[in-house]
């Protein structure tokens, strides 16, 4: 972005996304791959006799890192990693709770959503997780963009997240609701965690499209960082990391974000997009 940025369009490709064929190859090489919300909760008695102004500083500073934990917490368990793959039920209710102090109801339209991302990296139309907003819509996303009809667990979420932000209101009011969503908001933005939404796909290096981040921030992000690794195997770095240590990769999300902003070779087109399957070009 920075003064001028000389990009008018996004780097459209016409290959196949890159992690499915690396994938293939670690598979080949390592075949043994085959084989925080109570705190939110407790803040609200807190929070609720600040000042506004002292509530938006406890939300960027406190509630921001803790809502991105367990937004991350949400990713985590849309890929079944709490409790494994044999007990999907486990997984989702996990999420609901995840959920709460989030104050949007996401989990269960995030696991449907996010697995698309997956397997139609930089699809023009499929792939909403090109844009931090983007991210941020899950909750609206059938409404608007590739509407789904809602599932009984997108209708249940959304009544037990309402439920849930109507007792806070009506026990403790207004304000801790206000410094939940607020903390939400800035743990999207331009808070120093949040730096991950924009380091994983915005194109950095031309030539590639996904980026890993080896920062110390990863001891309080679930391993985030470790992105082009997560869309092959969970892990792999550990196992192949030879195939990740030649690649472009970030060490600083704080870097991320001042450079999103002030080099003018990266910015809102900085991304690699792929025309969807039999749409014409």
């Amino acid at each position: 972005m920075g003064q001028k940025f000389p990009r008018t369009d996004f780097e459209w490709v016409y290959t196949e996304e890159p992690h499915a064929s690396r994938r293939k190859i670690i598979l080949e090489k390592y075949a043994q791959i085959k084989k925080l919300v109570l705190t939110q909760i407790l803040a609200l008695f807190v929070v609720k006799d600040l000042s506004w102004s002292w509530l938006i500083v406890a939300a960027y500073c406190f509630g921001g890192i803790i809502h991105h934990s367990l937004m991350l917490d949400v990713h985590e368990i849309s890929h079944n990693l709490a409790f494994g793959h044999s007990r999907p039920l486990h997984n989702r209710i996990l999420g609901f709770i995840c959920n709460l102090p989030i104050g949007l109801h996401m989990s269960i339209s995030f696991k449907k959503y996010h697995l698309e991302h997956h397997r139609y990296q930089g699809d023009e139309t499929i792939d909403l997780f090109d844009t931090t907003f983007g991210k941020f819509l899950f909750c609206f996303r059938p409404l608007v963009i590739n509407p789904k009809l809602p599932t009984r667990l997108e209708i249940i979420i959304t009544v037990v997240q309402l439920t849930f932000n109507v007792l806070i209101v009506y026990f403790l009011g207004w304000k801790p609701l206000a410094y939940l969503l607020i903390g939400s908001i800035l743990a999207m933005g331009l808070h120093p965690v949040a730096g991950h939404f924009i380091s994983e796909h915005y194109m950095f290096a031309k030539g590639f499209e996904t980026y890993s981040y080896y920062g110390p921030l990863n001891w309080i992000t679930f391993n985030v960082g470790y992105h082009n690794e997560h869309h092959d195997f969970p892990a792999a770095k550990r196992i192949a990391k030879e195939f990740y240590d030649t690649m472009p990769q970030h060490t600083s999300w704080t870097r991320v974000l001042f450079d999103f902003i002030m080099n003018p070779a990266v910015g809102p087109y900085a991304r690699v997009k792929r025309r969807q399957r039999g749409l014409a070009s």
